[in-house]
C-alpha cells in the first residue's frame, strides 16, 4: 500500500513538472512574438522558428494576451498540486504582495511596448517586466503551498467552545424568581431567563464579595415574593440593605395579600425604630425539647466552635445547664419571667443558692443532678468547665440594648399564620456579628419552628451571609419544608466560609440539598464542586501536525466541562453561572446557565432614590432602656430570694445541703 503510494505522488510530481514546462514553454514563445524585430535585430531567429511561429499564429494564441492567460493558467494549476515544507513565520501579507506586484508586472506589461524608446530597449524592458512578474507570481504561489492555513489560536480561551444552549423561554407560577439575562452562543448574544419555578427546593446564592449577590439576586427575591404574596422573613447582615427593600416593596403591594401584613424590624442598635419581640415566649415552648433546640442555638451562636464538638462532654454540659435554666423559668409562675434576658441573669446566681431553686421543678432534675453532684463532691474544676463557658458566653449578652428587645413582645414569630402575615427583617452589624448573631440565631431558630407546619401561608426565608448566624437543621428544613411551601435562600461568599462555621458534613449537606444554585465568582474548592455539579458537553477539539512535505489536521469532539473551574473563578461582577430546579408540572430541559444577568440600572436608581426610611415606633431615652435593664437583674433576684425562703420554712428540705 506504501508503495502505490509512492508511485501515486512520482507520477503526480512528473506532471505538475511538465504542466510549468509548458507554461513556461508558452511564455518563451509570447515573449518571441511580440518581440521578434528584437530577436531579429539581435540575430536570434531561424526560418524553421519563423515557420513554426506562423503554424501557431493561425491558432489565435497570440491574439492580444491569451498566451500570458495560457501561461498563467498553465502554471496555477502547477502550483494547486504542489506540496511544500509548511512553515509557520510565513504570512500571507508578503504572499500577498509578491502576487500582487507580480500580476501587475504580467498583466500592465503592454504599457513597456508603446515607449519612445529605441527597440531593443523595449524589448528588453517588455522580457524583462514580464519574466519579473512571472517569477513573482511563480514565487507567492510556491509559498502559499507552505502556508499553514489552519488557524487555532483565534478562541484563545476556548469561549466559544464551550458555549451551549440555555433557557430563553419566560417560564413563570406564582411561586417563581424570574431574572432576565443574556449569554454567548458561539459568538451571539442571545437573550435567555433564569426560571427558579420551585424555590422551595431551596436556593443557594454563593459569590466573593463584590459580585453581585445581593444587587443582581437576593434584592429580586424579596421583592418578587413580596409581590407574590409571601410571608417572608430576612435576615439583613448589612442593615438596611434589604429592609428597605423589603419595607418599601410590601408598602407598594398590600394588595397582593388576602389579609394585610405587618412588617416588624428587630435591630439592636437603632432601638427607636425595633420592634421587641421575646422568642423565649412560654406560650411557643411546648415541652422541653424546644428549651433544649433554643439552649443549643444561642450556645452554638456565641461558641461557634463547639458546632464541631457536637458530643462531646464539654459542649453539651452547659446546654444542659441552660435548657435547665430556661425550662425552669419556662414553668415558674406559668412563665411570667420566660426571657432571655432573665435566662442570663438567673445563670450568674451563686451555685448555693441557684441549684437549691433550679431542683424545685421536677422535670429539669435529671438534667441539673450532675451539677449539683459535682458542687456537692467538691469538683469545683469539673463543675467550672461544664458551666462556665455557658455562664461567661450568656454574660456577653448582658447589654441594655439587648434587653429591651428582648423582653416584651410586640409580634409573635409565626410570620406565616394566615390570620397575620408578617415581614419579618432581622437587623445585624458586622461590627458586633459573634454578638448579635447569636441572639438572631435563636429568633431564627424559634421562628421556623414555628414556620415549618402545615396549612400556613406560602413563605420566604432569606438569609444574607447566611453563615454568621447558626441554625443546626437547615438541611432538614429545605429537606423537608418543601410541602409547606417554605422557600429557602442563603447567601454566602464561599463553600469554605460555611464549613469553617458549620463543619463540613452540615455544609455539604446543605451544599448538597439545594436544589437551585446560582454562583458569581468564586475559587477554589467550591469552583470546583459547582463545575462538577453543571457537568460536561461536547466540544470540539483540533489539532495540528506539520511535517516536511505535508500538514494533517484532525478534528475531534469529546466531552468536557460545560463551565471549568477556570471560567468560575474568572467571573465578572453580574455574571452568574448556576442550575435551576424544575417540577412536574413545568419541565425545564436546559437547567444549566452562563450567564450575565440584567439590572435595569436606571431604573434602580429611582426607586432607591424614592424608598421611604423606616418610622420610627417610639420615643426612647436612656432612661427608659437602663429602667427595662435594672428590673430584670431585680425580678431575677426576687425570684431566687423567694424560692430560698420558700425552701428554708418547708419542713424536710435539706438546704443545709447546699451550703
Amino acid at each position: 500500500m506504501s508503495g502505490d503510494t509512492g508511485d501515486d505522488e512520482m507520477g503526480l510530481h512528473k506532471i505538475l513538472e511538465f504542466i510549468r514546462f509548458g507554461s513556461v514553454t508558452i511564455l518563451l514563445l509570447h515573449l518571441y512574438y511580440f518581440c521578434y524585430d528584437a530577436f531579429k535585430e539581435w540575430k536570434l531567429t531561424t526560418k524553421i522558428s519563423d515557420r513554426f511561429l506562423i503554424n501557431i499564429e493561425h491558432t489565435g494564441l497570440f491574439n492580444y494576451n491569451n498566451a500570458q492567460l495560457l501561461a498563467l493558467g498553465l502554471l496555477i494549476i502547477s502550483l494547486v498540486g504542489a506540496k511544500g515544507r509548511k512553515n509557520e513565520k510565513i504570512k500571507k501579507e508578503f504572499i500577498f504582495c509578491y502576487l500582487l506586484a507580480g500580476a501587475m508586472l504580467y498583466f500592465f506589461n503592454y504599457l513597456f511596448l508603446k515607449m519612445d524608446a529605441p527597440l531593443q530597449t523595449i524589448a528588453m524592458t517588455y522580457i524583462t517586466a514580464t519574466s519579473f512578474g512571472y517569477l513573482l507570481i511563480l514565487a507567492g504561489g510556491a509559498q502559499l503551498s507552505r502556508l499553514i492555513r489552519i488557524k487555532l489560536g483565534t478562541d484563545v480561551f476556548n469561549e466559544m467552545n464551550e458555549t451551549f444552549p440555555q433557557e430563553e423561554r419566560l417560564l413563570k407560577n406564582e411561586y417563581s424568581i424570574n431574572l432576565p439575562a443574556q449569554y454567548n452562543l458561539k459568538g451571539k448574544i442571545r437573550d435567555s431567563w433564569i426560571n427558579i419555578i420551585n424555590p422551595f427546593r431551596g436556593l443557594l446564592v454563593v459569590g466573593s464579595p463584590g459580585s453581585g449577590k445581593s444587587y443582581f439576586v437576593i434584592q429580586h427575591v424579596v421583592k418578587q415574593h413580596i409581590e407574590k404574596g409571601f410571608a417572608m422573613l430576612v435576615y439583613d447582615f448589612k442593615y438596611d440593605d434589604l429592609t428597605k427593600i423589603a419595607y418599601n416593596t410590601l408598602r407598594k403591594n398590600y394588595k397582593a395579600y388576602k389579609i394585610r401584613p405587618e412588617f416588624y424590624l428587630i435591630n439592636f442598635d437603632e432601638l427607636s425604630r425595633s420592634h421587641r419581640c421575646n422568642p423565649l415566649d412560654h406560650e411557643t415552648m411546648f415541652d422541653i425539647t424546644d428549651a433544649t433546640e433554643a439552649s443549643r442555638s444561642i450556645m452554638m451562636g456565641l461558641n461557634r466552635e463547639w458546632i464541631k464538638q457536637q458530643g462531646d462532654f464539654f459542649v453539651e454540659s452547659p446546654i444542659n445547664f441552660v435548657t435547665a435554666v430556661i425550662w425552669f423559668l419556662k414553668k415558674y409562675k406559668k412563665g411570667k419571667y420566660c426571657t432571655l434576658p432573665h435566662v442570663i441573669e438567673l445563670m450568674q446566681v451563686e451555685y448555693e443558692k441557684l441549684f437549691p431553686v433550679l431542683k424545685t421543678e421536677p422535670e429539669i432534675e435529671v438534667l441539673i443532678n450532675p451539677f449539683i453532684s459535682a458542687y456537692q463532691n467538691d469538683a469545683m474544676e469539673q463543675l467550672e468547665g461544664q458551666i462556665a463557658s455557658a455562664k461567661i458566653g450568656m454574660a456577653r449578652l448582658s447589654s441594655p440594648q439587648l434587653y429591651w428587645v428582648l423582653s416584651e413582645n410586640d409580634f409573635t414569630l409565626d410570620i406565616n399564620n394566615p390570620q397575620a402575615p408578617k415581614i419579618i427583617c432581622l437587623a445585624n452589624n458586622p461590627q458586633k456579628q459573634q454578638i448579635y448573631g447569636a441572639v438572631l440565631s435563636l429568633y431564627v431558630t424559634r421562628l421556623i419552628r414555628s414556620v415549618n407546619q402545615k396549612n400556613k401561608l406560602k413563605c420566604s426565608l432569606i438569609f444574607d451571609e447566611f453563615p454568621t448566624i447558626y441554625f443546626n437543621d437547615m438541611d432538614s428544613l429545605i429537606a423537608t419544608a418543601r410541602s409547606n411551601q417554605v422557600a429557602t435562600c442563603l447567601g454566602m461568599q464561599d463553600f469554605s466560609q460555611l464549613k469553617k462555621d458549620y463543619g463540613g458534613d452540615q455544609a455539604a449537606v446543605i451544599m448538597n440539598i439545594t436544589g437551585n444554585v446560582i454562583s458569581g465568582q468564586v475559587m477554589g474548592e467550591t469552583s470546583k464542586l459547582l463545575a462538577e455539579r453543571f457537568g460536561k458537553i461536547t466540544q470540539v477539539k483540533e489539532s495540528v501536525s506539520v511535517s516536511r512535505n505535508d500538514t494533517s489536521f484532525s478534528k475531534s469532539g469529546q466531552m468536557d466541562f460545560a463551565i471549568p473551574q477556570s471560567k468560575i473563578a474568572g467571573l465578572s461582577s453580574g455574571q452568574f453561572v448556576g442550575m435551576v430546579a424544575d417540577d412536574p408540572a413545568q419541565k425545564i430541559k436546559l437547567k444549566t446557565f452562563h450567564c450575565e444577568i440584567l439590572n435595569d440600572h436606571d431604573q434602580l436608581k429611582k426607586e432607591n432614590a424614592i424608598y421611604k426610611p423606616l418610622p420610627a415606633l417610639r420615643e426612647l431615652t436612656p432612661k427608659m432602656i437602663n429602667e427595662n435593664y435594672y428590673r430584670i437583674k431585680s425580678e431575677v433576684a426576687n425570684v431566687v430570694e423567694t424560692e430560698i425562703e420558700i425552701l428554708m420554712n418547708t419542713p424536710g428540705e435539706n438546704y443545709e445541703l447546699f451550703h
